[in-house]
């Protein structure tokens, strides 16, 4: 029988302290992947020496997990990352180091002291802010109106377990319009349902065919409260 490698040298430092991190996606670097982000965020963590816990084995890598990133090419004032570490700090210095090393349209908004459980289970919606143009407001609130007078609208998407279909009426619980903008809450469904994939929608049930692809920002995620505001994920 072939003896199993052991990776040589001491294992790596335990993680003592979580931290979930709060960040924005501005400007330009709305069209970076959440590869581009992860490559940049480890940068990052070594140019302010952030004491991140690594993983065992032949391939270490940093103690990051991520959630529910925004689409490439949308912009997010609410993106979440969990980072470990072996020692103790303070999470408003983490904030403001990692903030310095970063992109400035990579801004570091909040971090504080991971709460039990995961992340993920603590983001159940997000809100959306949708652009459009001025000559396609009229047009955006008939289509919002057929949409919305539904009990359910099919769509379908490519995904990596081939095409789907899914209802994007289900999961809308707040949508207001005003001219050309229009803000959203979408319940975190699975699959999940995406801001293009409403405008696909509102296309199919409405007729809306945009003069251009709306500019598109996620201003909130988390904790879908009963009166369908959002609650912080992180407290």
């Amino acid at each position: 029988m072939a003896r199993q490698r052991v990776p040589e040298g001491p294992a790596p430092d335990p993680a003592v302290q979580r931290l979930r991190v709060r960040y924005a996606k501005r400007g330009r670097l709305r069209f970076s992947s959440t590869r581009d982000f992860q490559r940049a965020l480890e940068r990052a963590v070594r140019r302010a020496r952030i004491p991140v816990a690594f993983s065992a084995g032949f391939h270490p890598h940093p103690r990051i997990s991520y959630a529910n990133a925004a689409p490439t090419g949308t912009a997010s004032e609410a993106e979440y990352f969990e980072i470990q570490l072996t020692q103790e700090c303070t999470p408003e210095q983490v904030r403001a180091d990692l903030d310095d090393a970063l992109p400035a349209d990579l801004a570091v908004l909040d971090v504080a002291e991971a709460l039990p459980g995961a992340l993920a289970d603590r983001l159940e919606a997000s809100c959306w802010h949708l652009v459009f143009a001025d000559e396609d407001a009229a047009a955006l609130t008939a289509a919002t109106r057929e949409l919305l007078a539904r009990e359910e609208a099919t769509v379908s998407r490519m995904t990596k377990r081939g095409e789907r279909e899914f209802d994007v009426r289900g999961a809308i619980t707040d949508l207001a319009i005003e001219g050309p903008d229009l803000t959203m809450v979408l319940r975190h469904l699975t699959p999940l349902v995406r801001p293009d994939d409403v405008v696909t929608a509102l296309g199919a049930y409405g007729g809306l065919h945009p003069t251009r692809p709306p500019q598109v920002t996620r201003l909130s995620q988390g904790i879908l409260r009963e009166d369908g505001a959002i609650g912080d994920p992180l407290r």
